[in-house]
């Protein structure tokens, strides 16, 4: 037995807060309680970085003027996708692909600036900056799944747009804004899934054997 290892309570409860995870665009009414916010914030501080340089920074939004103008901008880009979708445009366009106007809070995560300093593991890849803000929002994310808080990670924006709304300094960029808050229910399976957008593919077409695209059966 190894005497690292968490015992099966524990195990089985991080897998399954894995597993049921969800990218949530449906929210109810109802404020996060400021310890459990503190909480999930302290998860994602805690996830690991390249060098050591943390370079995630959150921005909490709280001007009910300011989230309106998030909303605005990712509409904005919403309508630039269909369009790039060309024939599923369409289809697109019938998503929900947020809820910021309707979670409890709202947070933007981004890259810090002035992150040329930091060569430690990203002298060949500097792209693993953006790989440990990821790692934070990861965290953030199974914390609130934890909770029994959705959460969803919207892309859909321009980042110079919204870097200058929120007055970042040059050289920062943001990332994700992140609707967080209470849900009626988790979907069952991915929501992309369940309205027919994609699908899923299996692990083992995804996992090769010592060369690139070789799959062992």
């Amino acid at each position: 037995m190894n005497p690292h290892a968490f015992g099966e309570l524990e195990r089985d409860a991080i897998y399954r807060v894995i597993a049921e995870r969800r990218d949530m665009r449906h929210f109810i009414p109802g404020s996060v309680d400021p310890v459990v916010l503190k909480r999930l914030l302290a998860a994602a501080h805690q996830a690991p970085s390249v060098g050591l340089m943390q370079p995630w920074r959150f921005v909490r939004i709280t001007d009910p003027q300011l989230r309106n103008a998030l909303a605005s901008l990712v509409e904005e880009e919403r309508v630039r996708t269909a369009a790039a979708l060309a024939e599923r445009g369409d289809e697109f366009m019938r998503l929900k692909v947020e809820g910021i106007r309707e979670c409890g809070e709202l947070l933007v995560a981004a890259l810090c600036d002035q992150r040329e300093q930091h060569i430690f593991g990203r002298r060949t890849l500097p792209e693993m900056d953006l790989t440990s803000v990821a790692c934070a929002i990861q965290n953030l994310w199974l914390a609130a799944r934890a909770e029994g808080l959705g959460m969803g990670w919207v892309s859909l924006f321009d980042p110079i747009q919204l870097a200058e709304l929120l007055h970042m300094p040059i050289g920062s960029k943001p990332i994700a804004i992140l609707c967080l808050g209470h849900v009626e229910a988790f979907y069952p399976a991915p929501m992309l899934k369940l309205v027919g957008w994609a699908d899923e593919r299996p692990l083992d077409e995804l996992v090769f054997h010592n060369i690139w695209g070789n799959i062992e059966k």
